[in-house]
């Protein structure tokens, strides 16, 4: 059937455009179809577009404008995606147009440029090549004299839509004459000429290899001038064709067998092969203890999901983890498998993404934005790690990769595997209502114990060294691991060297003057540093206030915990992995692969080194501080500080040899550490469960957090209370309204914040209210406030 109407959201964000518009298909734009990417006439522009749907008929009673470009060969989204952004927009507050970018790799997002042109004839010193582009930045004179250049008619404002994305090109080198008349070619070249020599036994060598790409040719030591020299003697022929960045190349003569499954891990995946063969969508929560074999389980069921002929999506949470479950992952499926994450180059991204949306990858690992991966014929999705906050995204559009997952799941009738040894009291709680499918393993793969977890209580102890971060019990026990040649994970949630400055004569603290934070001192590169908004300045030698130079930098963080570790241990290797260490393309990699190589004795790091990585040669963990999240102002910090404390104990002994934890806290009586120490995650379940039940907190309510910023605080608190009346006029019992009041970080990059959050049971009402707010936000946003709305926050804070 032949469509004559494209219905496109344009790529403008603002409630009055949150809408389809309609254009007529020229005849000449034969291959519009639902998720093509379009470039459309939008008042004086042009701007890009998504096509939504196609019809045949409209109620608009004007003239339709006609599409004027079909920016893809292939359509980028699925019709599946393109529905899932209708579902997304309805449920998490966000304009479509914005979802639908989200969905795409940064490179394919539109690059808009505002220009004048000269008319034909016209001769000005303004114009190059009857071109003036406009940067905003012009001075006076300029702008007057276009502006009457465009009055009088001889120049028009025009503005262009650019596609960022660009494929990757190589020569490719064809042959143009027969194998015997390559011999005869031997003749003509000289003797001295090694190089042509080279080049000409290679061709009659790899004869029927050909056509070959030029980095092939390269490596075998055959150079470009060469080539050009053949190719300019008719011997050879050459032309550009697309070549994919490879980030997996490094893994590909890696192959593995898979592993035999013990009982447990048998019978969990008999239950999930059953929902791939008759293809029906179930949510399996798989919880098992940390080196129970999850893995394995994902991996087997992929298998089994590429045997019955369908694709596969699997998350990890860090960036970190990525590196290692994609070995695994491709070493088991090869060229099958394509990876999505923040730590691959724009066009790496680009070449992955578009290798899947070709069909050509069948299995596809990645972190939180890989749920929108573009594949199709889903017959499994796996989210390992499923309790990290990483899988809810902080900014707009915030979607939760599970509920995405949940509707992919459904959409596919592919089943979807939860997978953790700390499942979020969500999803736990879910499982325990019938929601999700409960599937339990309780024992190591390999029969090994768990390891012995110790609790240093910090009041008590001696401290090694002068600097009050580390007991004489654990540097003692990280000597006798070393001395034995193994390894050992250290983990303080926490970067830097010190937390902040304090004068001692007036007690001021060196603050962020963008927001409400101290600084915290980076040795390493002798700045202060905020966390929040970037700023930073020199480390002062006296106070900025007093002048005093009683100047104390107190607290600890990573990069001081490693100059102690130098101190007391000369002889140890210490790896630091933290924000501040993996900057840099491939540094998570460079990093995991030297400890995995006994590079290094002790890998020190924050949070993203406790969970998932496998070291058989690690039998010792030490946690620094314990305490370092347990007392924020957010109802789920006791279950971030189990589950971080129960994963990164995880780490050790999970080869032969034994492992061994030692957990440094002042707290050592807390329900979260005592609980941590057993690894008894069912009790820990039961305690925090009754916590929220009395605060009325998820996951017996579900909460919406409404935000409103400002860099004027008294705007931002009546804007608050505002939105609150409106919430009280047309909510009711047993909903509850908390604040306004400021966030616990009330100013950050200038902005003021205050908060409401609404804890509801069953509230018909509050989705059509909060999406009034949302469309009156966008007419506050020009008196300089901004609303932001989060359905279900991991954090309130």
């Amino acid at each position: 059937m032949i469509f004559l109407i494209a219905q496109v959201i344009v790529d403008v964000a603002s409630q009055q455009t949150d809408h389809v518009f309609e254009y007529l298909i020229p005849p000449e734009l034969d291959d519009v179809t639902i998720g093509s990417r379009v470039v459309v006439p939008f008042g004086r522009r042009k701007v890009q577009g998504f096509v939504v749907n196609l019809v045949n008929q409209t109620n608009y009673q004007g003239k339709l404008k006609k599409l004027l470009l079909v920016v893809d060969e292939q359509a980028p989204l699925t019709p599946e995606l393109v529905e899932l952004s209708q579902y997304l927009a309805d449920n998490i507050f966000a304009y479509r147009i914005s979802i639908l970018k989200t969905m795409l790799p940064r490179v394919m997002r539109a690059n808009y440029r505002k220009i004048v042109t000269a008319s034909s004839g016209v001769d000005n010193p303004l114009f190059t090549n009857g071109i003036f582009e406009l940067t905003g930045k012009e001075d006076l004179k300029i702008i007057i004299s276009l502006k009457s250049l465009i009055k009088a008619g001889k120049a028009k404002i025009e503005y262009l839509v650019e596609n960022q994305a660009k494929e990757k090109l190589e020569k490719c080198y064809n042959l143009v004459f027969t194998k015997e008349q390559y011999q005869d070619l031997t003749k003509e070249i000289r003797k001295n000429a090694k190089q042509q020599q080279i080049l000409i036994n290679f061709i009659l060598t790899n004869f029927g290899k050909f056509p070959l790409r030029q980095s092939i040719l390269a490596q075998a030591g055959i150079k470009t001038e060469t080539l050009k020299n053949f190719c300019h003697k008719g011997w050879l022929r050459s032309k550009l064709v697309e070549t994919y960045r490879n980030p997996l190349r490094e893994y590909e003569n890696q192959k593995i067998k898979p592993v035999n499954l013990n009982d447990e891990q048998a019978a969990a995946l008999k239950q999930i092969n059953q929902k791939i063969e008759q293809q029906e969508a179930e949510t399996f929560l798989l919880e098992g203890v940390t080196g129970s074999g999850k893995t394995e389980v994902y991996l087997h069921a992929i298998s089994q999901s590429l045997k019955v002929g369908r694709n596969a999506l699997m998350l990890v949470p860090e960036i970190s983890l990525t590196p290692q479950m994609v070995k695994q992952v491709h070493a088991r499926f090869g060229k099958e498998v394509a990876v999505l994450h923040s730590a691959l180059s724009e066009g790496e991204k680009y070449d992955e993404w578009r290798r899947i949306r070709r069909g050509e990858a069948k299995v596809v690992v990645g972190a939180r934005s890989a749920i929108f991966a573009p594949l199709t014929n889903i017959g499994i999705i796996i989210i390992d790690e499923e309790h990290e906050s990483s899988y809810k995204q902080e900014d707009t559009p915030r979607y939760h990769a599970r509920d995405v997952a949940i509707w992919r799941s459904k959409y596919h009738h592919a089943p979807l595997i939860l997978g953790s040894a700390t499942p979020s009291l969500d999803s736990r709680a879910r499982a325990q209502k019938g929601r999700y499918h409960l599937l339990t393993l309780k024992k190591r793969a390999n029969k090994q114990a768990l390891p012995e977890v110790k609790i240093i209580d910090l009041r008590k102890s001696e401290f090694a060294g002068s600097q009050f971060d580390l007991t004489s019990e654990l540097v003692d026990a990280i000597k006798t691991r070393i001395s034995q040649q193994q390894q050992v994970i250290l983990l303080l949630n926490r970067r830097g060297y010190a937390n902040f400055m304090l004068c001692r004569d007036c007690g001021f603290v060196l603050e962020c003057p963008n927001c409400d934070l101290s600084l915290t001192m980076h040795r390493d590169v002798g700045q202060m540093i905020c966390h929040y908004c970037g700023y930073h300045e020199a480390i002062p030698n006296k106070c900025p206030n007093c002048h005093s130079k009683a100047i104390r930098f107190l607290g600890t963080g990573t990069q001081k915990v490693e100059s102690e570790l130098n101190e007391l241990l000369p002889l140890a290797k210490v790896l630091r992995m933290d924000v501040d260490t993996t900057r840099r393309k491939g540094s998570y990699k460079k990093i995991l692969d030297a400890f995995g190589r006994h590079e290094a004795d002790i890998l020190l790091g924050t949070q993203m080194i406790a969970k998932g990585l496998d070291f058989p040669n690690v039998t010792l963990v030490g946690v620094i501080n314990a305490d370092t999240g347990l007392y924020l102002p957010d109802y789920n910090a006791s279950e971030k500080t189990f589950e971080l404390l129960t994963q990164v104990s995880g780490r050790a002994g999970r080869a032969e040899k034994k492992g061994q934890v030692l957990i440094q806290t002042f707290n050592p009586d807390h329900y979260a550490i005592k609980l941590a120490q057993s690894q008894d995650y069912e009790a820990f379940y039961q305690t925090e469960m009754k916590i929220r039940y009395q605060g009325n907190y998820p996951p017996f309510f579900f909460t919406t957090l409404i935000s409103v910023a400002s860099k004027n605080e008294q705007n931002a608190a009546k804007e608050a209370f505002i939105i609150k009346r409106q919430l009280m006029h047309q909510l009711h019992q047993p909903t509850i309204i908390l604040g306004p009041t400021p966030s616990a970080i009330s100013k950050i990059k200038n902005l003021y914040y205050y908060q409401i959050l609404v804890k509801y049971k069953h509230e018909p009402k509050l989705k059509a209210i909060l999406h009034q707010i949302q469309d009156a936000a966008q007419e506050k946003k020009k008196y300089g406030l901004n609303i932001y709305i989060d359905n279900q926050p991991n954090r309130i804070m």
